[in-house]
Formats: structure tokens, C-alpha cells, sequence
């Protein structure tokens, strides 16, 4: 899911009010225990082997915030409302906006106990989804190639874990980079990705962890294996996936194991790699969002593959955010705990 435009997507509100809780030494103790385990994941991530199956980091949790990277005051009263500081804090890039890689903001993510992760989307977001200029074999070719290799040095001198989602959802047809759209053709995916990945490696970087996020898999969506670059250019694989309820005319009520069950089987036969959700949240319409969430850490609990998740929190198409209603803030604090540990 693609925020507003900008490189801090500084167009989107933020969250509104967000309530501050009692019970303070509790919050710091998770904080703290949540610092630490990034800490630890992340040198697991970057020392990951080419190939076989790599010991499962400690799980983290991630939110995306309007207004990240440079302004984090949506993210600091998520924070505050949850109690417990992220691991990893998304933010949303198009390459048609140029500019450099905006090291002082990743530096007061970083600040924030949290590992910034880039999802870096090779498009015009004002343009639609027919974009030659940004086809797959575009990027392959290497017409981007200057950029991508300033970017590399500018991430290489920041020098702190940053992790890279690009061009996520690529086994859609919404996007200028999904397989089956803008005239790209099967295998091209794999080739634009290789190529991104083979820049930063000459460059030498080593701070970056390459995160592989497709969509759920649903009807019509292009198989997983299709568009996969292959363990050697992924450190970890990751989903996609909403509740809409029936806050939309097209959707309808779904369980958390409805949308991501089918998808974490496929990654675990597919990759090696650990697995995360990478972008979720659930609407209000149609249900009970708190009971949802609760559903949520109690499937989490049990599939101990899934090493994190990433919650959407932004008031877009529906009022994705976690303290939507008291009731959903509560479910989200009440396991959240849990997840950190298990």
C-alpha cells in the first residue's frame, strides 16, 4: 500500500489523538526488551547465508506512520499509545522524486530504537500503472543506474542497518513494476531485482537487508515462485495483506488467518529466508477489529516462522490505525507482549 507523495509522505494527516496509558515502568521494560531484540535480528538478518536455513531472529514489530521519515511525531505518539517502542519504522520512497537517501531522518528512527525500512517504489505515483519509463527491463537495463548507485554509496556512508522493501506487491496488477502489468513480461521481475541487488553488493554495502514482499497470494495474482529473485539476493520474505471488511464495495469480512494462511505456507516452502507481514491493519466495517487483532497474536503465537509484522497505521481508505476505538488499542497491547517473546 503506496502513501501520499513525497519521500516522507508528509501529504497524509496524522494519527489524530492518541491516548496516553498509566502503568509506565511496565511500558519501559517492554521497550527496552524490544531495543534489544532488534538489535539482535538485525545481526542476524546481515550475517544470513546465502543458502540453507537460517536461525530465526527474535520477532519484531514495525509500524508505518504518516509522516516518516522526517516527521515522527505520528510515529512518537503511537509510541506512546501502545507502550512499546517499534523495531522497524516503514517509510515510503518513489523514485521519481530523486533526491538522496535522507540519512538524518533514518538516523532518528534509529534514535527511536528502531531500524528505518525503506520500501522504495520505482514509479511516478501520479502516473498510474502504464509507465514505461519504469518498466522492469527498464530497470534491468540500467537506465536508473546512476541513481541507484548514488543511493548505494549515500546508504553505505550512513553505515546503520537499514532494511529495503522494493517494489513490493510485484505479483499484482496496480503497480508500473508488477509482472503483469506495464508491458513487463515473466522473468523480468527477477531481473530488475538481481540487477538493484547486484549495485549495492559491487558498492559493497553491507548494511542493507533486502526484504521480498508480494501481496497475499489471491486469484489471478502471478505465483510467488514466478517473481522470486532467489535466496542468494533476499535476506528476508515477507507478505502483504488487509482486513477490509466491507468498508469497500468489493470486500468482505476476512480473519487474519484468511488472508496471510495460505501465503506463509507458500514462503515456507519457497525461501529459507525468515518471514514477516510486512504491511497489515484491519477496517472497523464488518466486524470486530479487537476481536481480529486478538485473532491475530493468538495465530502469530502459533506460527512461530513469522519472525514480524508491520502495522499500517494511517487513516487512509479506512481508519486503518491501531487506536481506531479503545477496544482495538487494547486487543493490540494485549498481545503484543507475547508476540515480543515467543
Amino acid at each position: 500500500m503506496t502513501l501520499s507523495a513525497g519521500v516522507a509522505r508528509s501529504g497524509i494527516h496524522g494519527a489524530g489523538r492518541l491516548r496516553r496509558h498509566d502503568d509506565g515502568r511496565a511500558r519501559l521494560r517492554l521497550a527496552a526488551l524490544a531495543i534489544a531484540m532488534v538489535g539482535a535480528m538485525v545481526g542476524a538478518i546481515l550475517t544470513a547465508p546465502a543458502n540453507g536455513r537460517v536461525a530465526a531472529p527474535p520477532r519484531v514489530y514495525g509500524l508505518a506512520v504518516p509522516g516518516a521519515p522526517t516527521d515522527l511525531t505520528a510515529l512518537d505518539a503511537a509510541t506512546s499509545a501502545v507502550g512499546v517502542a517499534p523495531g522497524q519504522v516503514a517509510f515510503y520512497t518513489a523514485w521519481a522524486y530523486g533526491g538522496d537517501f535522507p540519512a538524518s531522518a533514518a538516523a532518528a528512527i534509529a534514535g527511536r530504537g528502531a531500524v528505518p525500512e525503506l520500501v522504495w517504489e520505482p514509479w511516478d505515483p501520479s502516473a498510474g500503472t502504464n509507465q514505461p519509463a519504469y518498466s522492469l527491463a527498464t530497470i534491468a537495463a540500467g537506465t536508473y543506474d546512476g541513481y541507484l548507485a548514488r543511493w548505494a554509496r549515500e546508504i553505505k556512508t550512513y553505515g546503520a542497518p537499514v532494511v529495503i522493501r522494493f517494489a513490493h506487491e510485484m505479483n499484482t496488477d496496480w503497480y508500473p513494476w508488477s509482472e503483469s502489468a506495464n508491458g513487463n513480461r515473466p522473468g523480468a521481475y527477477v531481473a530488475a531485482w538481481r540487477h538493484v541487488v547486484g549495485l549495492f553488493s559491487a558498492a559493497k554495502v553491507k548494511n542493507v537487508s533486502w526484504e521480498w514482499a508480494p501481496n497475499v497470494p489471491q486469484g489471478g495474482s502471478v505465483p510467488l515462485a514466478q517473481v522470486y529473485p532467489g535466496d542468494g539476493y533476499v535476506q528476508r520474505v515477507a507478505l502483504d495483506g488487509y482486513n477490509w471488511g466491507t468498508s469497500q464495495s468489493w470486500s468482505s469480512w476476512q480473519s487474519f488467518a484468511d488472508v496471510f494462511g495460505s501465503g506463509v505456507a507458500q514462503l515456507v516452502k519457497l525461501s529459507s529466508r525468515p518471514i514477516y507481514v510486512a504491511e497489515t491493519a484491519s477496517a472497523e466495517a464488518g466486524g470486530s477489529k479487537a476481536a481480529w487483532i486478538s485473532d491475530m497474536w493468538t495465530w502469530l503465537s502459533r506460527h512461530p516462522e513469522v519472525r514480524g509484522v508491520t502495522w499500517f497505521d494511517v487513516n487512509k481508505e479506512t481508519d486503518w490505525r491501531i487506536d481506531s476505538t479503545e477496544a482495538s488499542l487494547t486487543a493490540f497491547r494485549a498481545g503484543l507482549s507475547g508476540f515480543l517473546t515467543g
